[in-house]
């Protein structure tokens, strides 16, 4: 069996969903969109967008010939509440900080990779370094991104987390995946603030989800408070009208991301009032501790006064 076939049958065993090989090249036309994207401004405050490293990948890590890239499907079939009194959580953060779930699993290819042959490094991500993880989910033939930013996979549409593992190993690469999004505008036409001011492109300043989770101000802009609909936590309106995402969807079998208590249906009236010692112990081990605790009584509070 050759090295590219071990390693995918490694990596489903780890328990990765999917899994692709891209080639270190010229990755001209993503650095060009990067460029475009940074200098009109549409990160926001993600200053972090802008590291020039996220423009090379040979300055993350210099030896890097190819990359392997991973995703694992996170999506349970729970619906949010339409209630008032309940908000909103992004699905991604439901269960455990998914970091942790992809990062125990991508050290343990990592170390079985560098263990095949004397030579061979690696280093591994969680979107905790700059790098571009969609595009190179997309030369790895995982899936295409889509026109609100995230990558949909045939198989489970764009409920994925995506890994990577740089190894200076030169592999035979896999097809890119090709772009199958069409005519469809649902997403566009969905997003209640215009965030997808194009297709393909994403205006962070005008997004729900960047704003519930990024944005440290003691107040939400207007334009944004007055149209969270519940959203306290990300936000999944371009993921759910989707209809790769409605036909192919399909429960997860990875425990970790099994909602915990509250996150489906949490009281608004209750973060409003969120205290950090019970944000300490209702967020332990979740991807949602980015979102302090005065943030989400903020966001809870611009729900409450609609």
């Amino acid at each position: 069996m050759v090295i590219e076939e071990q390693i995918k049958e490694k990596a489903i065993a780890l328990g990765f969903h999917k899994v692709g090989i891209a080639a270190v090249g010229e990755e001209k036309q993503a650095v060009s969109h990067l460029q475009t994207w940074l200098a009109m401004g549409y990160h926001g405050d993600l200053e972090w967008m802008a590291n020039p490293k996220r423009q090379n990948i040979k300055e993350c890590y210099p030896e890097v010939r190819s990359v392997i890239c991973v995703a694992l499907n996170y999506y349970t079939p729970h619906q949010h509440s339409t209630e008032k009194e309940y908000g909103k959580i992004s699905r991604y953060g439901w269960g455990r900080d998914y970091h942790k779930v992809l990062q125990k699993k991508l050290k343990a290819l990592s170390r079985w990779l560098e263990s095949h042959e004397e030579g061979i490094q690696c280093r591994y991500y969680v979107d905790t370094g700059p790098i571009q993880d969609k595009v190179w989910a997309q030369q790895a033939g995982i899936g295409w991104i889509a026109k609100n930013g995230n990558v949909i996979s045939r198989e489970y549409g764009s409920w994925v987390f995506l890994g990577e593992v740089l190894t200076n190993l030169e592999l035979i690469p896999d097809v890119p995946h090709t772009e199958h999004c069409g005519t469809c505008r649902r997403c566009l036409d969905a997003c209640p603030t215009g965030a997808i001011v194009q297709p393909f492109v994403v205006d962070a300043n005008l997004c729900i989800a960047y704003h519930t989770i990024e944005n440290r101000a003691e107040q939400l802009p207007e334009a944004i408070a007055s149209k969270l609909s519940g959203w306290v936590a990300g936000c999944d309106i371009c993921q759910d009208v989707c209809p790769w995402n409605q036909r192919f969807s399909q429960s997860t079998d990875i425990a970790d991301f099994q909602p915990y208590p509250g996150n489906i249906t949490p009281s608004l009236k209750e973060l409003a009032e969120l205290s950090p010692e019970s944000w300490n112990e209702r967020f332990t081990g979740s991807a949602l501790r980015r979102i302090k605790p005065e943030m989400w009584r903020r966001n809870a509070r611009a729900n409450l006064d609609v």
